[in-house]
């Protein structure tokens, strides 16, 4: 029988266990995918905690790629052998899974399933930062916190190739490195400097059109004081923990602040959205504007193993469960 991490009773990463798991026939709209490699992502830890509470028992992760083994009625788009990849449908830490056809994209010949399974969730997400909620043009100065992560690199990298000057938050020397490597022109190391003060002296005084945040409690007011008038706070993670209510009124005392707390799953709920979103990503990556860095891999049962270093910042980069 196939096997998945399941999860009964949220908490720490003890929380995930390997079990034998039924998996039966694909219904209609639905494909049965055996899976090679599973995405690693914070969202994964706000479900394992309860932080974004799911019915009991369930298997976390949500983002994947496989190869499909049998589709069921009126599958018309795919068929027995496609490669294929998915991200923001829950359920993805498993060997074998029943999953909704119309939630996975071919993948292109040029893109391996390992690089997929790292790319999906956090390559998207990257996507809609940067061309949706706030299109980035040439010239523009960003700030993009926890620029050495998964969904950093990407941004570092497609914005510098749009044309923007990167300003991002990194934790240790070794992350900077590797943010400039990548496209952050200006890595602030914010375990011994103020960011706030430090971007001040970068772009002598100028404050920004847009902040990109999945840190949260620890850096939310501060990213909000980095913002020239007018601009936007893209509030997409909370890593250090929620942020606490506060008065609204400070978005009008600092400028007329706009903020908002989006999500992969708006930007990909139409068949027609997940295309338009892959497809810019897929083109990025074949163009070589984006790479993909899968810093760190972990078999699927070590799980547990792979939470605990994301939690302790051990991680850079997408990790991978390989199955």
């Amino acid at each position: 029988m196939p096997r998945a991490i399941r999860v009964h009773r949220t908490g720490g990463p003890e929380a995930l266990q390997w079990e034998e798991i039924e998996v039966g026939s694909p219904g209609p709209g639905q494909v049965r995918l055996n899976q090679s490699a599973v995405g690693l992502n914070y969202i994964d830890v706000y479900h394992r905690t309860g932080l974004y509470p799911l019915p009991l028992p369930f298997i976390p992760g949500m983002e994947a790629s496989g190869t499909v083994d049998a589709v069921g009625d009126g599958v018309t788009h795919l068929k027995s052998g496609d490669r294929v990849a998915y991200a923001s449908v829950i359920g993805a830490y498993a060997e074998t899974r029943l999953i909704a056809a119309d939630r996975l994209v071919k993948l292109p010949d040029a893109i391996d399933e390992r690089t997929a399974a790292a790319m999906m969730l956090q390559g998207m997400t990257a996507r809609y930062l940067i061309r949706d909620i706030y299109k980035v043009r040439p010239g523009d100065t960003i700030l993009i916190h926890a620029a050495a992560g998964g969904v950093g690199l990407i941004v570092c990298q497609w914005a510098a190739a749009l044309g923007a000057k990167v300003i991002g938050t990194v934790s240790s020397d070794e992350k900077a490195a590797l943010a400039k490597a990548n496209g952050c022109h200006h890595p602030i190391v914010y375990t011994r400097e103020d960011f706030q003060a430090r971007l001040l002296e970068i772009t002598g005084g100028e404050k920004l059109p847009v902040v990109y945040d999945s840190v949260g409690k620890d850096t939310y007011m501060k990213s909000l004081d980095c913002l020239r008038p007018r601009g936007i706070l893209v509030l997409f993670g909370v890593s250090s923990g929620p942020v606490p209510p506060f008065d609204l009124s400070l978005l009008s005392q600092k400028g007329s602040l706009l903020i908002t707390r989006p999500t992969l799953a708006t930007f990909v709920a139409t068949r027609q959205l997940l295309e338009e979103n892959s497809a810019d990503l897929f083109d990025a990556v074949r163009s070589g504007k984006v790479k993909i860095h899968v810093n760190q891999t972990y078999p699927l049962r070590d799980a547990a193993r792979a939470h605990r270093d994301l939690e302790a910042r051990k991680t850079t980069g997408s990790t991978v469960l390989t199955v």
